[in-house]
């Protein structure tokens, strides 16, 4: 079904599911390998009127999801979309790019120069009251009060986020890696495709996002930069996948008033004692409702095997798994024999 609903979240919530499927049709844009990306034009043209148009005090305490992508960050954000006060934004990457033109690094939206790190420095008053005046207006359509927006990316960006949101509430969420590379391994080989002479996939247009990846992060990470000009030509989806985890686990590996970060496992094993931390966290009133909608939905996914990689790469991939808390994971980590890398 479109915007992460099912009948469960229907039959339980059928008022919360109006408001969730507003905000997939008008408010989240369409990506890269995306079906009805001729909705876009829309999209902006929606967002320029909430500019224009004040529906109420801008917003200035979302609530942000972040990490790696395949962590349970979607799982996260319809579930805490359960609840009475909350709407879940689902990635809406393209009211991000209308705020500020250079953070697509995917190419869904323009091909114009992009960067994945932001800070202070790049955010203006402008940038706040476009994005807290689009806020406003998704929570005035959908009679929410607050906003969750699940954007795994802004985990390189929370200096920028939190210049233009003061009150911005993070949960980052982290995942097995070993399991979190194989599922954006499956993911990018089952979606990407070809069109128009362009490849779209998990690394954006014509792997716009890994060169990105590789020329800005990479380069700045101690133990990955010496592998900058073999990574720039590596096209394993593992590989790929591992450099990415590596990078967003690191950067999401601090102790700050506004983050909290909360294991997937966990979440799958104890969803009302995390829920309740996150709510309590987000300023959120006590509800039962995410966690009774969890429980009805949830199932963990089993380890999903071994993962080879590249011989440069186990080292650090299994210090950060050791540093994630996930060290008996790295019993799962196989250096890949040369003769046998794509």
């Amino acid at each position: 079904m479109p915007a992460q609903l099912d009948k469960t979240f229907l039959r339980a919530h059928p008022g919360k599911a109006v408001g969730r499927l507003l905000a997939w049709a008008l408010l989240e844009g369409r990506p890269l390998t995306t079906r009805g990306r001729w909705i876009n034009p829309v999209v902006f043209a929606l967002y320029r009127l909430a500019g224009r148009v004040r529906f109420g005090v801008p917003v200035a305490d979302p609530i942000l999801i972040i990490g790696t992508g395949r962590s349970g960050t979607t799982f996260l954000g319809t579930v805490l979309g359960a609840h009475p006060q909350a709407l879940f934004l689902n990635e809406p990457k393209a009211m991000w790019h209308h705020a500020h033109g250079g953070e697509d690094v995917i190419g869904s939206y323009t091909t114009a120069p992009a960067r994945f790190r932001l800070d202070a420095s790049d955010a203006t008053p402008d940038i706040a009251r476009s994005l807290g005046r689009i806020y406003a207006w998704a929570l005035w359509v959908t009679r929410a009060q607050r906003i969750v927006d699940k954007y795994p990316e802004l985990v390189f960006r929370m200096p920028f986020v939190r210049t233009l949101f003061p009150g911005a509430r993070f949960v980052c969420i982290q995942r097995d890696g070993v399991d979190t590379v194989l599922s954006v391994t499956s993911w990018s080989r089952r979606k990407g495709m070809e069109r128009g002479g362009h490849v779209e996939d998990w690394w954006g247009l014509d792997d716009r996002k890994w060169q990105l990846m590789v020329a800005e992060l990479v380069a700045q990470d101690p133990d990955l930069a010496p592998l900058r000009e073999m990574l720039a030509a590596c096209h394993d989806h593992r590989d790929r996948a591992a450099v990415e985890w590596i990078l967003a686990t690191r950067a999401a590996a601090l102790t700050a008033p506004d983050l909290l970060t909360i294991r997937y496992e966990d979440l799958c094993a104890a969803p009302q004692q995390v829920l309740g931390s996150i709510q309590h966290f987000a300023g959120l009133s006590p509800s039962d409702a995410p966690a009774s909608y969890a429980v009805h939905v949830m199932e963990q996914a089993p380890p999903r095997g071994t993962l080879e990689l590249m011989p440069e790469l186990v080292d650090a991939f299994c210090a950060t798994l050791d540093q994630a808390g996930y060290p008996e994971s790295a019993e799962r980590v196989r250096p890949r024999d040369d003769e046998r890398r794509p």
